[in-house]
This record gives structure tokens, C-alpha cells and sequence, in this order.
């Protein structure tokens, strides 16, 4: 089955193509395949464009061939992290002490481009300044409306409220507050009944 967004879904964002925008400073933070549009992203940058970037990557279990490549840009600044959870500190402290014209690119999969715009727009950057791009799994991120736990990378429908235990059916509506689709019980009226699970969202 596609799980590639809906156009109905009006709370999905839309995400673009990255590509290079004048600035005094350029972060572009990406995780897995998101490292693919870095590098595409590169190909159109001017020569000078990396002398003032800052890499942040998270290559998750499929993104471990893109580091030479991303190093080879020669960036100002390059950090590699387990997560985007660990990436998160970093970031704000970046934020924190970012200049007037900063641009962002964010590139991957959903959950690490909602994660990331929500802290910088939480920092005060302008959401004009910050692209983004899919690229990847199209794997939630998953809040349950019960618990409010979230589960990470979810590919199946229903789920497993990692936090609660509750059977969830993912829901089509996104949450940009919580960087998160809803989840809610799906057999809250019989327990016992318990749908066949399908890996759908790839």
C-alpha cells in the first residue's frame, strides 16, 4: 500500500526540493536518505556556500554510506548523532547563538523534519527561512491521545502505544505542536478484538 501523503490530509505538511538560498549562514540538518539531498543540494550550491554551513546528521541503520560524502563538502561545522534526540541540545544551543541570516534545510524523514521545525520556530526562526524535503521512510511519529506517549518509527497499522500498551490505529491527522500523528484506541470498546496488523507506512 502508498503511504505517501494524501493531498486531502490538510494538517500533513508539504514538503518542497532544498535548494540554495543566499545567507550569512546555512544549517542543514538531515537524517538517513535526507543526506541525499544534501548532497544533491550541493551540486547547485556556489563554491563558497559550505565555507559557512553547519552539518548536522543522523544516520539512523540506513544512512552509514552518506558520512565521506557529507564530510567532502567540507563544511564549517559537521556533527554526527545517535538520534534526533540527541541532536536536539546541539541544535538549540545553535539557535541560540545563531546571527540575522540563518537559512534551514531540513532533510528525511517526517519525524525528524517536524522535530527540528518545531525547535527552531520555538527559537524564533522564521519558518520562511527553513526548507524541507522527504526523502526516505515514510515511518510515524505517533502520539497517544490517551497516555500522550509518543512511539517512534511506526510502520505498522495499528500500533503498539509503546508507553501504555494500548492496540492504537494511527490516525491521517498531524499534530505540528507535537511533531506527531494521533494515535487512538482502536478496540477501546472490546479488547479482545484485535485487528490483523499491516506494515503500510514504508
Amino acid at each position: 500500500m502508498d503511504s505517501a501523503p494524501v493531498k486531502t490530509i490538510l494538517s500533513r505538511p508539504v514538503y518542497g526540493t532544498l535548494s540554495p538560498q543566499a545567507g550569512k549562514s546555512h544549517l542543514l540538518i538531515a537524517d538517513a536518505e535526507g543526506a541525499s539531498a544534501i548532497l544533491d543540494l550541493a551540486k547547485k550550491a556556489p563554491e563558497d556556500f559550505f565555507a559557512n554551513a553547519h552539518i548536522m546528521f543522523i544516520p539512523g541503520r540506513t544512512g552509514d554510506s552518506f558520512q565521506d560524502s557529507l564530510k567532502a563538502l567540507k563544511p564549517a561545522q559537521y556533527y554526527e548523532g545517535p538520534s534526533v534526540a540527541a541532536a536536539l541540545p546541539r541544535l538549540n544551543w545553535t539557535l541560540a547563538n545563531a546571527h540575522m541570516g540563518l537559512r534551514m534545510y531540513l532533510a528525511g524523514t517526517e519525524g525528524l523534519i517536524g522535530q527540528m521545525m518545531q525547535a527552531a520556530i520555538e527559537a524564533g526562526i522564521d519558518p520562511a527561512s527553513i526548507q524541507t524535503e522527504h526523502r526516505g521512510s515514510w515511518a510515524r511519529r505517533v502520539q497517544c491521545v490517551h497516555c500522550k506517549g509518543i512511539t517512534e518509527n511506526v510502520t505498522t497499522q495499528p500500533v503498539t502505544c509503546s508507553h501504555c500498551g494500548l492496540l492504537l490505529l494511527v490516525r491521517d491527522h498531524y499534530s505540528k505542536r507535537h511533531a506527531a500523528f494521533q494515535g487512538v484506541c482502536i478496540n477501546a470498546e472490546d479488547p479482545t478484538e484485535i485487528p490483523q496488523t499491516e506494515e503500510i507506512f514504508r
